[in-house]
């Protein structure tokens, strides 16, 4: 009996003791938190990170890690300003969904009614696609599919939507989620037809302005003017550099936004608690709802808890249940920045972390260890899990490039003499590039929406050839061209699947 009985004052020791760990978690924020992003900031190779977590209508933690460019010793700070991405897309559908409140517009309006020259390849959906569809993401397009021709162009808005509607939709309308920086783009140039005012203007007096957004930027052309700003850096072949800051202000409503984690957690903050700012009611509490209403299944999500759950998307969130928790999320990425916005609506919580390398997942972990801390789940150091993983990905990619690089070096010669492959190519959707003749028999191309981005190409024996963009972020690749009788007809062009996942195929002129 005696055995028995210290039996169960063990065990309920343990419980007590572990029920004790699991709760007190939240300590990780305030004991812990400092010396992970600081090991992260290393192990990971980022220069800065900024952090913000709001509880309760309240600042439990807002600070800036690191340095805002490699080599030099400015620090980043709380009001310094990072990219944020695709987290634009929140402020877009919000602005839309605050029309709505307003009466100004429906969000199952026609897109026609306010863009009559709105089409899609597939003639009836363009005519039936409702404002509600551009943002969720249910035109039927592939994720990222035309990006390449859109993204950090010299394209305008206009010349993008007329563009959209040439793009072959390999789904039937509203039948499959594919993700459509376009389509917002097309959702963010209903503003201006609604209020007769620019989506930038409109965002700055209608939502930065009124939350006290006072730093953040609109638009990509005003970010290298500002004073307290990052850089945006990569790895290239292993080396971390700063590049120059992409230029995406034709697809402003989709990426464009610049922020800081004081900025944002005024807007995090306003969404937690039904779009109020004390007293006063900034955002319409129907506005954020109607954003965080499911549209369209992305699909499932694992977790390194275990669970497995349905992920969805709304109107510029992502959403998902976690632990027993509604989340509503959403990543953001652009050349050399990397981003999160996540809330609990129902615990009143928010996360933001910015990072000014595009080459990390850290600001994925942290999101997770912060939550698992405030949910009561162990710890799993999610940053060494992720960077494992990342290593070993990147290992393999290394291997396969300098499988490419050594080809180069035995100095293959192409199966036809190098001023066969110059000349002028078109692309139907993308335009025309031209291909000039370097030293030996190596290749130059340039593409006619680009017009700071250069490829080199050196040749890999045959019709193939090793290729390297002056912008990193395109990646690296292998463009085989198309022989038919003796001469060349067309190339394929593969950029980096951070911007594009599906290639192009120019013919020649």
């Amino acid at each position: 009996m005696k055995k028995i009985l210290l039996l169960i004052v063990l065990f309920v020791s343990l419980v007590t003791v572990t029920q004790a760990q699991r709760a007190n978690r939240s300590k990780f924020i305030s004991d812990s938190l400092d010396l992970y992003v600081s090991r992260a900031l290393t192990n990971w190779r980022i220069p800065g990170v900024a952090v913000c977590i709001v509880k309760e209508n309240k600042i439990v933690l807002m600070k800036g890690y690191g340095i805002k460019e490699l080599g030099l010793p400015n620090l980043v700070d709380v009001n310094t300003l990072f990219m944020i991405g695709s987290n634009t897309k929140a402020f877009t559908a919000t602005a839309l969904a605050i029309l709505q409140s307003s009466g100004k517009l429906s969000l199952d309006d026609k897109v026609t009614k306010y863009i009559p020259e709105f089409k899609l390849d597939n003639k009836l959906a363009g005519e039936q696609a409702i404002v509600r569809d551009l943002l969720c993401h249910r035109l039927g397009l592939q994720t990222f599919q035309g990006d390449f021709t859109f993204y950090n162009t010299n394209l305008s808005r206009e010349e993008i939507i007329q563009k959209l509607g040439q793009i072959k939709a390999p789904y039937p309308f509203r039948t499959k989620w594919g993700y459509t920086n376009s389509a917002f783009l097309t959702a963010g140039q209903i503003i201006p037809r609604v209020t007769g005012k620019p989506w930038e203007v409109y965002l700055k007096e209608n939502i930065f302005a009124p939350l006290g957004m006072s730093n953040t930027l609109a638009l990509t052309a005003e970010m290298p003017k500002s004073i307290n700003r990052t850089v945006p850096h990569t790895l290239n072949d292993g080396r971390l550099t700063a590049i120059p800051y992409c230029q995406i202000d034709g697809l402003a409503p989709a990426g464009a936004i610049s922020s800081s984690v004081n900025d944002m957690s005024k807007w995090v903050m306003a969404l937690l608690n039904d779009g109020k700012v004390g007293n006063r009611q900034v955002i319409p509490a129907a506005a954020i709802q109607a954003t965080r209403q499911p549209q369209d299944i992305v699909g499932s999500e694992h977790h390194l808890n275990g669970e497995n759950n349905f992920e969805l998307y709304g109107l510029g969130w992502f959403i998902q249940d976690y632990s027993g928790h509604r989340l509503v999320m959403h990543d953001g990425g652009v050349n050399g920045y990397l981003s999160s916005v996540t809330l609990s609506p129902q615990d009143h919580l928010g996360i933001v972390i910015l990072t000014n390398t595009d080459q990390n997942q850290f600001f994925e972990a942290l999101r997770w260890e912060i939550l698992d801390a405030y949910f009561g789940q162990g710890y799993r150091n999610y940053s060494d899990t992720y960077l494992a993983n990342y290593k070993t990905r990147a290992t393999a990619d290394q291997a396969t490039d300098k499988k490419l690089r050594d080809s180069v070096l035995l100095n293959l010669r192409p199966a036809l003499p190098a001023e066969n492959y110059t000349g002028k190519y078109t692309n139907s959707l993308y335009g025309s590039m031209t291909v000039t003749q370097g030293e030996n028999n190596d290749l130059e191309m340039r593409f006619e929406h680009h017009p700071k981005m250069f490829a080199k190409l050196q040749p890999l024996g045959g019709n193939r050839y090793y290729v390297t963009f002056s912008d990193p972020t395109l990646g690296k690749a292998v463009f085989p061209f198309t022989v038919q009788n003796g001469r060349v007809t067309g190339v394929r062009v593969k950029v980096a699947d951070f911007v594009e996942r599906n290639p192009y195929d120019f013919k020649k002129e």
